[in-house]
């Protein structure tokens, strides 16, 4: 803004020693002061009130409050966001976007998520969600505004996610029409069951559904179990080892009977997927299935 105050208006050179001055120019200087004075008061109240500080001024509170206000051609660096922890651990859990950008959860049960906070139609906004999962039985419901980009979210079927193991999952939730329309992004997909990572299965162990192979060398008969899975996850077995026969039993088998899948001879190795409930096998190297 352009200031009002006017020091040209202030007669410095008056009144002049030595001589009678007329009392008119002591009143304009005096008035002059005082509208100025007035001015400048405004002025600063006005900066105030409007002005972003680094600390809060003296006897007030600090609140750089952009009021959503365009702020432009600006390059930042070091900057952070407020992590927000909510206390609520299962059922239904509000999420006020304004709070943070990024918040945290640690179930105790399922949970049931909505939005609100979302900036005004026209304008992105985001929150990143951190989920601990302490139970691969709790699932996380979305609520139907939640419709970008949600198919391709592992184990997302009908706006519920269900998870193949425990552990810490990230979602991106956005919005540029006020929260109408809700777009999910996986954060963190690299923890998820269909990756690429491996494990050593155990004797009487059961096979992680966190990871996509487990492979085994047995010291003697020995057992395993594959518990139900996340649709369309994909799980390797393989032995590498043979000291005796491996029989893994495995729950919702898509080829009926006895659900078992046994190896006897290093080599041997089985490919299945988890599809609509049910474990089929997509690719087999000599195991045999009951």
């Amino acid at each position: 803004m352009t200031s009002q105050i006017n020091p040209n208006n202030i007669d410095g050179a008056y009144p002049v020693a030595g001589q009678d001055n007329n009392s008119q120019g002591f009143r304009d200087n005096f008035t002059n002061t005082k509208v100025n004075f007035q001015y400048a008061a405004d002025e600063i109240d006005d900066l105030q009130s409007k002005g972003i500080f680094k600390s809060a001024l003296t006897g007030t509170v600090l609140d750089n409050n952009m009021d959503n206000n365009t702020i432009y051609a600006v390059n930042l660096n070091d900057t952070s966001t407020t992590r927000t922890q909510i206390t609520a651990t299962s059922g239904s859990i509000a999420v006020d976007r304004s709070t943070g950008q990024y918040q945290t959860i640690t179930t105790t049960g399922s949970i049931s998520l909505s939005f609100t906070g979302w900036a005004a139609a026209g304008y992105y906004s985001s929150v990143t969600l951190r989920i601990t999962i302490n139970n691969p039985s709790y699932t996380v419901t979305l609520p139907a505004a939640v419709s970008v980009n949600a198919v391709g979210i592992q184990g997302y079927a009908s706006n519920v996610i269900t998870f193949a193991a425990t552990g810490v999952y990230e979602f991106e939730f956005g919005s540029s029409d006020g929260g109408t329309t809700i777009t999910v992004t996986e954060a963190n997909k690299k923890i998820q069951p269909f990756n690429n990572s491996s494990e050593d299965l155990a004797a009487s162990g059961a096979a992680s559904l966190g990871v996509t192979a487990s492979y085994f060398t047995t010291a003697a008969a020995e057992t395993a179990t594959l518990a139900a899975g996340t649709s369309g996850q994909i799980k390797t077995f393989a032995m590498y080892g043979d000291s005796g026969d491996m029989v893994i039993t495995v729950t919702n088998p898509g080829w009926g009977g006895a659900g078992t899948i046994t190896f006897t001879a290093v080599g041997q190795g089985c490919i299945l997927q988890y599809i609509n409930s049910k474990w089929f096998c997509i690719g087999n190297n000599g195991a045999a299935f009951a």
